[in-house]
């Protein structure tokens, strides 16, 4: 009996010996398992951010979008890990980030690091809803040529005069119309609205806000591709309805080069392609008028 005691005693030695060490394999697993899961989510973060960022920059051009990019991923510590940020159709950014891993249990097996890769496209999609837009729309028709100069009359009477209009986005009245034109409209607008047109002698209204817009931004003159800046104005891209309404047909970006002076009846400008808040077209059948949100894609 006691012999077979013996042997029964060396029998659980060896299965706690063999349980120890799938105990300790399983503790390394989770260990190695949980530092790698974290090191993936954080470099896919930083994709993302930098792909974001980096897109908002598309229509500035490919230096601003690489200087974004390269920032962003500065602030996350991983300006080693980019291997791609490549430009497509001037439409969308793709990033990739690599880095190795180290690890720590499996290091017991030869192994030092783990290769993780996390990559991101974010593409700019026409805008079809904001907030913030001012009472002054294009109609759909005008084929915008971005950077040159145009006139926007608001005289008196209907203000739905040639290719240009004035909304009455909130209501009738010059009061409204000025706040809305000096702070941007605080309800959302999308594609597929109906808004009356302004009617009425608002030139005095329009002059005192578009010159609060105009000193109002920090940047010289010219400059209108930093991100806040008052000049910048979301105006709506629409079509008639009846002399007294239009259908919002998109969003576009319109930039003043110059404050209005005391006889002034017009608003000068340019349009520009910008990235914005707001949503993004589901379709490519979209208007495209150079507003645009930014999504991810991948």
């Amino acid at each position: 009996m006691k012999n077979f005691l013996k042997k029964e005693e060396g029998n659980v030695i060896v299965l706690l010996a063999f349980g120890m060490a799938a105990m300790i394999a399983m503790l390394g697993v989770v260990i190695d398992g949980g530092h790698l899961f974290y090191t993936k989510s954080h470099l896919q973060k930083a994709a993302n951010a930098a792909a974001l960022s980096g897109a908002q920059e598309l229509p500035n051009g490919e230096a601003n979008v690489q200087e974004v990019v390269n920032e962003v991923l500065g602030s996350h510590n991983e300006q080693a890990s980019l291997t791609q940020a490549n430009i497509t159709n001037s439409r969308e950014l793709h990033v990739v980030l690599e880095k190795n891993a180290p690890v720590f249990f499996s290091s017991l097996f030869g192994i030092e690091n783990a290769p993780i890769k996390a990559e991101a496209k974010a593409a700019l999609k026409p805008l079809v809803e904001a907030t913030g837009a001012v009472p002054l729309g294009i109609e759909e028709s005008v084929d915008l040529q971005y950077g040159q100069t145009y006139q926007l009359k608001v005289d008196s009477g209907d203000s739905v005069s040639g290719n240009f209009g004035i909304l009455a986005l909130e209501g009738p009245g010059a009061r409204l119309y000025r706040e809305n034109l000096m702070y941007g409209f605080d309800q959302p607008l999308k594609v597929g609205d109906v808004v009356n047109t302004q009617t009425g002698n608002i030139a005095g209204a329009t002059r005192e806000a578009v010159n609060y817009r105009a000193n109002g931004c920090l940047q010289p003159p010219g400059e209108y591709d930093e991100r806040v800046c008052s000049r910048v104005m979301l105006v709506v891209v629409f079509e008639k309805v009846t002399t007294k309404s239009v259908k919002v047909k998109g969003f576009a970006y319109f930039y003043l080069t110059d404050p209005m002076g005391s006889k002034d009846d017009s608003i000068r400008g340019i349009f520009i392609k910008r990235a914005g808040a707001g949503t993004p077209a589901a379709t490519a059948s979209a208007t495209d008028s150079g507003a645009y949100a930014i999504t991810l894609t991948e």
